[in-house]
Order: structure tokens, then C-alpha cells, then sequence
């Protein structure tokens, strides 16, 4: 499939790398501040069959750092704010938008064997946990981010498997966790080891009774608890897009080397 927007990116991989990437197929879980900058970099890369998840709702305090996130889409489900924005960049790639949260209880509801790749973008760590246990069991190629939150120096983020980053304490906590549920498999993660301690207080009331988030109703008028996040959260971080926009970045990038090394093997075009 020829298309003009791709022309610079085909001078890099050539066509029969450029008809790889159209033809895999990749979900991304989690579109907030680093889901959504890797699945727009995925589209832009020619990625043709992307599959987007995530629950929540835009709130204005997103507009610092996720990409659909704007004056304009505030309480508009993030994916399909950001659906729309992808097929704007390329309107002949499938992009399917699941509003959703992935659990225990909608695990069973994503067929993960379908996708040859598995980006977890998940901020919620029982939920970041459960997946990749269940992406772990199949043939698709998991990549994952780890903490992004509470960082300003681009130069120490890095790649390395679960099982050798340093200075991360969501790698160290999932490690533990891994190791409880005896999964020893290796998968590469997006990491920095830098930290920077909160600077000051919670001014908007995320988490409590003032919390600026919008709230979905159901058909009854009832509020919808998976697109609220803040109440849950221990500690509410900052976050700045250079660095969640590099996390997405990287793993695009990882998941554009993958192909680029294997294309030969990937599903035939349709």
C-alpha cells in the first residue's frame, strides 16, 4: 500500500519494511502521558492496525503532557480524543478505540494472541501487574513503561530488561511481584533513575471531594468509578512532556527496530 505521508520514513526502511509495519498489529494500554505520545508515534510510523485502551475521561490537568488533551476535548474519553487525532495523520490505518479499564475482571475480554505487540502504558500497578502476566503467556512482543512521573532530565531515561534496571522503584516493586508469582521472563522496559521529591501541595483537589476530574455517568446517571483514577492514587506526581514524551518515543522506537529486524515473519497484507 503506497501512501505519500510515509515517503520519508519508506527512504529509511524501504518498502518491504514500510509494508511490515502497515501489516503488524499492536495494542497500546494506557493513552495518558506516555501512551499517548507511542501511539502517535506508532501512526507515524506507519503502524496500520493499532488498538488503543483506556477508561478515562480527559481532564484538564492532562493537558501538560498527553497529546489528545486539549481545551477542546476536556471530558471526552482519552480514546477516542485520540483515535480521531490518529486517523487524521492516517485515515487508512484501523484504529480501534476500547474505553475501558484492563483488570481481572475485563482480562478475559482482550484477546491478546491477536497482536503482535504489547505496549504497557498502565499507571495503575495491580492493573500493570495483571498484564503482563497475561502478555507474558503469549507469542505477541511485550514492551513496558515504567515510572515517568516525578523526572526532568531526559538524559538518564534508558532501556533495559525488567530484571536489570537500576534506581526505578516501580521496576524493583514489579520485580518482587514477578518473582511471588514465579514469572522469570525477560521484557524490556523505559526506565529513569532519577527522582525528584514532590515540590509542593496538591492545589487542585485531585483525589478529594474538589478534584477537578470529570466524571462519566452510566445510563442511570450514576458516576462511572473507572474513569476516576485520583481517588485511588497514594500520592498524586508531577509530570512534564519531554519526559513523557520521550517514555512514548522509546517505545515506538523499540517496537520500529523489532519489526525493521524481523519483517519477513510478520502477517501477510490483507
Amino acid at each position: 500500500m503506497k501512501i505519500p505521508q510515509f515517503n520519508r520514513l519508506s527512504l529509511i526502511t524501504g518498502k518491504d519494511g514500510l509494508d511490515a509495519l502497515q501489516r503488524i498489529r499492536v495494542i497500546v494500554f494506557g493513552v495518558g502521558g506516555v501512551g499517548s505520545w507511542t501511539a502517535e508515534a506508532l501512526i507515524r510510523s506507519g503502524i496500520g492496525h493499532l488498538t488503543i485502551v483506556d477508561s478515562d475521561l480527559v481532564c484538564v490537568t492532562n493537558i501538560n503532557r498527553q497529546i489528545q488533551a486539549t481545551t477542546e476535548t476536556i471530558g471526552h474519553p482519552k480514546v477516542d480524543a485520540l483515535r480521531e487525532r490518529l486517523l487524521a495523520i492516517n485515515p487508512k490505518a484501523e484504529v480501534i478505540a476500547v474505553e475501558k479499564v484492563y483488570d481481572r475482571t475485563t482480562a478475559d475480554t482482550f484477546v491478546l494472541e491477536d497482536y503482535d505487540y504489547i505496549i504497557d502504558a498502565i499507571d495503575s500497578f495491580s492493573c500493570k501487574l495483571d498484564l503482563i502476566a497475561h502478555a507474558l503467556k503469549t507469542k505477541a512482543t511485550l514492551f513496558s513503561s515504567l515510572g515517568a512521573a516525578c523526572k526532568l532530565d531526559p538524559t538518564r531515561i534508558k532501556v533495559d530488561s525488567i530484571w536489570d534496571t537500576r534506581g526505578c522503584r516501580l521496576g524493583r516493586q514489579l520485580r518482587n511481584r514477578l518473582r511471588k508469582r514465579n514469572i522469570r521472563s525477560k521484557f524490556l522496559c523505559v526506565y529513569s533513575d532519577e527522582l525528584i521529591p514532590g515540590q509542593e501541595a496538591n492545589t487542585m483537589g485531585c483525589g478529594t471531594e474538589n478534584c477537578v476530574c470529570p466524571k462519566a455517568k452510566d445510563a442511570d446517571g450514576n458516576t462511572v468509578d473507572a474513569h476516576e483514577w485520583c481517588s485511588s492514587k497514594q500520592q498524586i506526581n508531577g509530570s512534564a512532556a519531554h519526559i513523557t514524551g520521550i517514555f512514548g518515543f522509546y517505545l515506538c522506537g523499540l517496537v520500529i527496530q523489532d519489526v525493521m529486524r524481523a519483517f519477513k515473519n510478520v502477517r501477510p497484507l490483507s
